[in-house]
């Protein structure tokens, strides 16, 4: 059982001395303005991650066998650099067997995946589409591609990059889904349903989150985009009588599901369902980075008034949280 997590950190005075067991997520040599080499880390645990820097790699106290994936243990000190947290390392070494449990050094969906996965199976047993709903059964019925899409973060830094995030963040589109298929009768309540439950399904490919969160080798050089369609295509081809024109409306939502040619997508929606899968998979992905913003900012000590950092995901612009500047409860 860890002692002293990430969130506690910001709790800490400039200066205290801390030791504390973490996860190695990045590790990269840079020089200095002054060209003297230094050792610059991301260290994380479930409750977040903080930028670490070893200013002497050669001094005897920091182990030289260590990578990202590893564990480690870790005596440091508090820092600010330009309003951010970091940790100036003085000592590091890999943990040894037992020291540290692997379970608390990955961040997590704060919901229950089995209701999450409840809710999900629910929504598709709500379909009155025979053929969307066979599709989708085929899919998730797989048990390695099942339990892959219950772990999956949905991306490797921005939001909901947890285990479990790409569940919670589908689980959230259904919800929203059904509001905006309700609102606008035009669209196709099913087709929508199936475009947000496969719209980001190539990522249980794409990502790899064993030892922190990072693309496979096939996700760098395909995209989720495309493993998706391929995941999809080849399930489709195995539905006899699936209908052609069903079929490429459903790759169009993948393919389009990232709204613009510049952010990734190989089509713009062209379809009133691609279109609606487009803007709440956006809003839902900025609204979960303007909270994690709004916590980190709590958990740093910022008072009601304070605007947050920059946010690099949103622009780099900063952000106030009415609620607490109002005096409103949260």
């Amino acid at each position: 059982m860890k002692d002293i997590y990430i969130s506690d950190l910001a709790s800490f005075d400039e200066g205290r001395v801390f030791d504390g067991y973490f996860l190695v997520l990045s590790k990269q040599q840079r020089m200095t303005k002054t060209n003297k080499p230094y050792l610059n880390l991301i260290l994380g645990d479930k409750t977040g991650q903080v930028e670490g820097r070893i200013w002497d790699p050669g001094d005897a106290r920091i182990a030289k066998d260590f990578e990202r994936g590893d564990m480690v243990k870790v005596r440091g000190c508090i820092s600010r650099f330009d309003d951010r947290l970091q940790v100036k390392i003085d000592q590091l070494r890999k943990t040894q067997g037992g020291e540290a449990d692997r379970a608390d050094m990955l961040p997590a969906t704060a919901y229950d995946v089995d209701e999450l996965w409840s809710r999900l199976q629910a929504s598709m047993e709500s379909m009155t589409n025979a053929d969307l709903k066979r599709l989708l059964v085929a899919l998730l019925s797989d048990p390695e591609l099942a339990q892959a899409y219950r772990e999956a973060p949905a991306a490797r830094q921005l939001h909901h990059a947890w285990l479990g995030g790409l569940l919670e963040h589908v689980v959230s589109l259904l919800g929203l889904a059904d509001k905006v298929a309700a609102h606008y009768p035009l669209l196709d309540r099913d087709l929508l349903v199936t475009g947000v439950i496969l719209h980001d399904i190539g990522k249980v490919r794409e990502l790899m989150w064993t030892t922190g969160f990072d693309y496979t080798v096939e996700g760098v050089l395909l995209g989720h985009i495309q493993m998706g369609v391929d995941l999809v295509e080849k399930t489709i081809a195995g539905l006899p009588g699936f209908p052609d024109r069903l079929r490429t409306l459903v790759l169009h939502m993948i393919l389009s599901h990232h709204g613009k040619l510049e952010f990734g997508s190989p089509k713009l929606p062209m379809t009133a369902e691609a279109l609606a899968l487009n803007f709440i998979d956006d809003l839902d992905a900025k609204m979960q980075a303007v909270t994690s913003e709004f916590e980190r900012s709590a958990r740093e000590g910022k008072g009601a008034g304070e605007l947050t950092n920059k946010v690099w995901s949103l622009d780099n612009r900063q952000l106030l949280n009415t609620k607490r500047w109002l005096g409103e409860s949260e």
